[in-house]
């Protein structure tokens, strides 16, 4: 018999502990673009810079991006997708279909906001 209270074992809740959070699918987003170093990539994101530090180290920890040497003085880095990272392009485009299939962003003036999120009551 089983513990009803023990988690589910799920090779999805493994995926989620490397990459399911919002910075680090738009890191991939954005190295697969061509955004190699530190500033294009916080830019076309907007993460805040210690954020994005550790999702980079993060990243590189599971090998899904790979840290190479762009600069000796100063010391400067650029990142790339491994194998393992370019098996993620399929999700982020599925990603991206469900997103403009299913989640409008209204459109206020000029502007394309964000909607607020559902909660279990709406």
């Amino acid at each position: 018999m089983t513990d009803s209270r023990m988690p589910r074992v799920s090779s999805i809740a493994d995926a989620l502990e490397v990459v399911g959070d919002r910075w680090s699918l738009l890191i991939v987003r954005e190295v697969s673009f061509g955004a190699h170093r530190f500033g294009e990539i916080q830019a076309n994101t907007g993460a805040p810079a210690a954020t994005l530090t550790q999702r980079l180290r993060k990243l590189e920890r599971a090998a899904v991006i790979e840290r190479q040497p762009y600069s000796g003085h100063p010391k400067r880095h650029e990142y790339i997708l491994t194998a393992v990272g370019e098996d993620l392009l399929p999700v982020l485009a599925a990603l991206g279909n469900w997103g403009a299939r299913h989640v409008k962003r209204p459109v206020v003036g000029d502007e394309i906001t964000e909607r607020p999120r559902p909660t279990q009551d709406s």
